[in-house]
């Protein structure tokens, strides 16, 4: 069995500290006790040790029974051996940590120096015991006081260090959840609608059946690139680069393009949410809009970038899945806000703000 529990706080100090019960056995040695006082010695010694280590393991409110039977031990022993001060001293190094604040560490301190006053005055303790139990114990309960304060300070410190490593592995997660689903739907969705193509051309068209294979071959390349990047965190991706790939997904499919992208310098994290969030909805368009025509836009408005995607399909309202939760998460973790019609077709509008430098 551990005599202490396993808590970093603690170290090894506990049992360095137990050097001044060596304080007690100084008068049995001095005045040469008997067997009788040394018997008493050794019985205090033991019951003293199971309370202290019975402090480490237990909680309030049985934690104060055990630090007032240390008291007790003390202000009994005192009459006889004046080294039984160290017991008082260790109760009161004990205060702070047990009463938990520093106005009810205080409070304690203070009673068990009226303790060791209404002993003295009424049971005519020794001088030297009384004295030197009240002049320490206030100078180690009063020091305990700071350093208890200030350890439950680091530990409510590193419980919020633990508490953000722990959100930023969960953030960590969901961006990489976010971005593999939009990297991976996207070119999926890519390769299905070409290899679809490729099928139908072969037979007819074989040099365009070919050429499609090529871009399936390219797309794939591409996204084990996107991948890589995505998984180690530093994937950058060019909007205009993306209007390209939207436009070759749409129209492979056999959707219309139209599309007025203007020119808008944003930052490379802006730029990066913008690209995969055209990337999302125009895989949408793809897989669920049986759609003839898509309208795609990129503008500005009042120091905003605005992004819409609209198509003539069969819009309606359809509840919010991955895809537009996480298109949401991403724009509104840049202070944005995204709206969505599904009357006719669907349209949806994407509006963030832009950074100081990119507002011209």
């Amino acid at each position: 069995m551990r005599l202490l529990p396993n808590n970093r706080d603690h170290g090894w100090a506990p049992y360095v500290w137990l050097v001044f019960v060596s304080f007690f056995f100084f008068q049995p040695i001095l005045v040469h006790a008997g067997l009788k006082e040394w018997l008493i010695a050794i019985s205090a010694t033991v019951l003293f040790l199971a309370l202290y280590f019975g402090i480490f393991w237990v909680k309030p409110p049985i934690s104060y029974v055990l630090l007032a039977c240390m008291a007790a031990m003390g202000l009994g022993l005192g009459h006889h051996n004046v080294g039984a001060s160290v017991f008082i001293i260790f109760t009161a190094s004990f205060i702070p940590w047990v009463f938990g604040t520093s106005k009810r560490s205080f409070a304690a301190l203070a009673g068990l120096i009226l303790l060791l006053g209404a002993d003295a005055l009424l049971f005519h303790a020794p001088v030297w015991f009384w004295a030197n139990s009240m002049v320490v114990a206030l100078g180690v309960c009063g020091s305990n006081i700071h350093f208890a304060e200030k350890n439950r300070a680091d530990h409510k410190l590193r419980m919020a260090q633990d508490e953000i490593e722990h959100l930023a592995k969960v953030a960590e997660r969901e961006r990489i959840a976010r971005d593999l689903h939009d990297v991976l739907g996207h070119t999926l969705t890519l390769i299905i609608v070409k290899s679809t193509l490729a099928g139908k051309l072969l037979e007819k068209y074989p040099e365009k059946a070919k050429s499609e294979v090529a871009d399936i071959e390219k797309v794939s390349r591409e996204a084990m690139a996107e991948i890589r990047n995505t998984l180690r965190g530093y994937g950058v991706y060019k909007l205009t680069e993306e209007v390209q790939r939207a436009k070759s997904a749409l129209e492979s499919a056999g959707v219309r393009v139209l599309a007025d992208a203007a020119e808008v310098s944003m930052s490379p994290a802006q730029e990066s949410v913008a690209a995969l969030i055209m990337r999302e909805a125009v895989t949408n368009v793809v897989r669920h809009a049986h759609a003839h025509t898509c309208q795609l836009r990129i503008g500005r408005n009042n120091g905003n970038c605005v992004l819409e995607i609209q198509d003539d399909g069969r819009g309606g309202f359809q509840a919010e899945g991955n895809g537009l939760r996480g298109m949401r998460e991403r724009v509104e973790a840049l202070g944005g806000t995204v709206e969505r019609d599904t009357a006719a077709g669907t349209k949806l509008r994407f509006e963030f703000p832009l950074t100081a430098n990119d507002k011209r």
